[in-house]
């Protein structure tokens, strides 16, 4: 087996449909005395004769004639894997694509996502799993097509398109003396007690470590799973919170205020990534070019 050359499968099927050397020879852009050799070889790798003179034409064998429509069909089958993928019809798109994001992004563009899918391709459906880490194992096995967050550091392998930059405010219920009895200073903020989302459980974060270089320390009561628990908490206690600009932009209620940390917090990316086996794949490439101009968009509001 390891001796077949396939390029023969191609070169028998011209054979077979011209039935002459010469023709077939014209056909595939080769010589006739390489198309001769070709013949050769065919019937060496046969053990049969395969066109054979009658008259000034030349016929087919039994065998021949046997195997030329599994031949021509084997060559279309050849040459439709070998071809590039053919352009996908969006309106007419069948398909489900799963997306891992974390219940913070999910509830505030979820709803502006699918309506935008649903708009352009009746036929395509969303999936939004949840983000319970950043593993990158599925999407490698593309039990999920994309994750849309803050990057993986050991993501080296993957794709990835920055979607939106964003950073962290503070929360605290309307009227909380934070807000109320003057500015919010770093040593007022240090004093209060804290509420934090953390997927991990962890207790500090960036914001403790821009307060111990003024020397100060905060100290964090409870540990949320997401930020809409934060808001919940902050918005029923004294508890003063920490979540994304863009969330709370769409979260805002009037039990809740948001005010700017005293301290300066890297900023973070948000982007959609995915694993390069989904590059060239067409209808993955429309919904990757979808979600970004979804965030390129000047008038984009999400839903509340």
């Amino acid at each position: 087996m390891h001796d077949l050359d396939f390029n023969l499968l191609v070169a028998l099927d011209a054979l077979l449909r011209e039935r002459s050397v010469s023709a077939a020879a014209r056909k595939l852009g080769l010589s006739t005395s390489a198309m001769s050799r070709t013949l050769s070889r065919l019937r060496t790798a046969l053990g049969d004769p395969i066109l054979v003179q009658a008259g000034r034409a030349m016929v087919g064998t039994p065998h021949a004639e046997a195997i030329a429509e599994q031949v021509r069909s084997l060559t279309s089958a050849v040459q439709t894997v070998l071809s590039p993928q053919p352009a996908v019809d969006i309106r007419t798109l069948q398909r489900d694509f799963t997306i891992r994001a974390n219940d913070a992004f999910v509830l505030i563009y979820a709803a502006l996502l699918s309506a935008k899918v649903t708009n352009a391709a009746p036929g395509v459906r969303l999936r939004f799993a949840p983000k319970p880490d950043k593993r990158i194992q599925p999407l490698r096995d593309a039990t999920i097509d994309l994750d849309i967050g803050v990057t993986a550091g050991d993501g080296a392998e993957l794709r990835g398109q920055t979607l939106f930059e964003d950073s962290f405010v503070g929360v605290a219920r309307a009227g909380h003396p934070l807000l109320r009895d003057g500015p919010v200073t770093p040593e007022r903020y240090a004093a209060c007690r804290h509420v934090v989302s953390s997927r991990r459980g962890y207790f500090s974060g960036p914001v403790d470590t821009a307060l111990a270089e003024l020397g100060l320390s905060r100290e964090v009561n409870l540990v949320v799973p997401s930020y809409p628990a934060v808001i919940a908490v902050a918005a029923a206690s004294d508890l003063v919170g920490l979540v994304p600009r863009s969330y709370y932009q769409v979260e805002v209620t009037h039990q809740t205020e948001m005010f700017e940390l005293p301290v300066t917090t890297p900023g973070f990316v948000i982007a959609q990534t995915w694993h390069p086996r989904m590059d060239a794949d067409p209808a993955h490439r429309w919904l990757r070019a979808l979600i970004s101009e979804t965030f390129r968009s000047p008038n984009l509001t999400p839903a509340r």
